[in-house]
């Protein structure tokens, strides 16, 4: 692969990052051992053969002359898998609750930029566990002795995870899937028997030719036009005095806690079928209805002004291949948590994200990314640091929905059962949600700062209780 140019808003997430708030999208996998199938460090073997076998996890960002300000994606000469695959493993005790401990204080870590940005570690327990029938959620401890060193019995049905970290700038959540199924069997196998599932993307060329110049010069107007208006909605829609949910409007700590979630599919498109609307419109009004017990337990008192959750939508076309560099917009949406009827409240979240598809994902303030086209690098890097901090005056949580293949997955022939996304938080938030579908369930992860959300598994909790209001309210 040669050297690319970063996207502009792949250049916008590159340098919004710092100490507290580091940059990469997460996911945590949960896989059951089969007999006979490597253990703990013939996983490690497999996992570090097929992420070097993935062409984009050799890129690393490296500053550029031309255009002033920018980067550029170019080949790591001095590669080496061993810098970004690790084993760990987990403390003694039940094995959900482990890993995800671990997970979040892995995900406190920014990763290293002089390398190409990512990383992956396998978890694997000390000793065959027995995990409690029903257990759902899991929450990070303060622990950092919590990965020791010893030797796990490996037997088969038996669980481990793989957690992996990829820097925003690498990927969206589509191109994120993309790069990240290459670890799986299924998409493993193709590649080495040289099958291609998508065209392969060519490179930016850092100097445009005539065609390119004359498409840039026929959009131009139009692109300018549409980013007034953005730009425009997006100071209507500011607040000045960002006053809302505590917990979310709290100072950043830089700790990181993930708490898990798991939604039955069939039951979401049941309320769907009942109520209209979509299948994300359900699992906003959860989120709505979730944060709404969770206060009520703090016995916090519910805003007047409903806070906002930044729902990001892709710009890829359907049926597009993922190609290089994110493509995002994304919907703004109150989330109405002082309505106590969950009826109510799905009908207030269908209406919101029904006026949001009908002004389209190129338009209103939370379409701010597709301002990232209309900069010069050199701005990317210097404004950074206020676009990030102003954040906050424009949402306070991030919703967000990943997609995944609908086929089966597995890794050295061990299936994957749960996978939970995690999504990162930028300056002013303290919490995140991220969901994807799998094997016939939603698997919710969440992700907030340490100190301000120390009770995260009880929201996680709250997910499942109120998809079963909703289910009683709408059937």
């Amino acid at each position: 692969m040669t050297t690319e140019l970063l996207a502009p808003l792949d250049l916008a997430f590159w340098h919004l990052e710092s100490a507290d708030h580091p940059m990469h999208l997460g996911a945590l996998a949960v896989f059951t051992a089969a007999p006979g199938t490597a253990g703990g460090a013939g996983l490690l073997e497999l996992l570090a053969a097929r992420a070097a076998a993935i062409p984009r996890l050799r890129m690393r960002v490296r500053d550029v002359w031309l255009p002033v300000g920018g980067a550029a994606w170019a080949a790591d000469k001095d590669f080496d898998v061993r810098r970004h695959v690790r084993r760990l493993i987990l403390p003694e005790g039940e094995f959900a609750a482990q890993a995800a401990r671990l997970a979040g204080e892995l995900m406190e870590r920014p990763l290293e930029r002089g390398i190409p940005p990512w990383e992956m570690y396998v978890l694997t327990p000390r000793r065959p566990v027995v995990e409690r029938a029903g257990t759902r959620t899991g929450a990070r401890a303060g622990t950092r002795a919590g990965a020791r060193a010893g030797k796990p019995a490996g037997a088969g049905g038996e669980p481990f995870a793989v957690l992996v970290k990829l820097h925003h700038a690498l990927a969206d959540g589509m191109r994120a899937v993309a790069i990240g199924a290459g670890i799986f069997d299924q998409i493993a196998d193709e590649r080495a028997a040289g099958v291609r599932r998508v065209r392969p993307v060519p490179p930016r060329s850092w100097l445009p030719g005539p065609w390119q110049v004359a498409g840039l010069a026929r959009g131009r107007i139009e692109e300018l036009g549409r980013a007034v208006g953005i730009g425009a909605s997006v100071v209507r829609a500011s607040r000045l005095d960002p006053r809302g949910m505590p917990a979310l409007t709290a100072g950043s700590s830089g700790t990181r806690r993930l708490a898990t979630a798991v939604l039955d599919l069939e039951d979401v498109q049941r309320i769907r079928r009942a109520a209209g609307g979509t299948a994300n419109d359900v699992l906003l009004a959860t989120v709505a209805g979730a944060l709404r017990r969770w206060m009520l337990e703090r016995d916090e008192r519910l805003p007047a002004a409903p806070p906002r959750a930044l729902v990001p939508v892709s710009r890829r076309r359907p049926g597009s291949p993922p190609g290089s560099g994110n493509k995002l917009s994304a919907y703004l949406l109150a989330l109405p948590v002082a309505e106590a009827d969950p009826r109510v409240r799905l009908a207030l979240v269908r209406r919101g994200m029904h006026r949001n598809k009908c002004d389209g994902p190129s338009r209103g303030a939370g379409a701010v990314a597709v301002l990232a086209d209309q900069l010069p690098p050199l701005a990317h890097r210097l404004a950074a640091p206020l676009a990030g901090s102003a954040a906050r005056m424009l949402f306070d949580i991030l919703v967000t929905s990943v997609p995944l293949p609908r086929s089966t997955l597995s890794l050295g022939g061990c299936p994957l059962r749960e996978v939970y996304p995690m999504a990162p938080l930028t300056r002013g938030q303290s919490l995140a949600v991220a969901l994807t579908t799998y094997g016939g369930r939603v698997h919710v992860g969440l992700v907030a700062d340490g100190k301000a959300v120390p009770d995260l598994d009880r929201l996680a909790r709250g997910m499942t209780d109120e998809l079963d209001e909703l289910i009683r309210a709408t059937l």
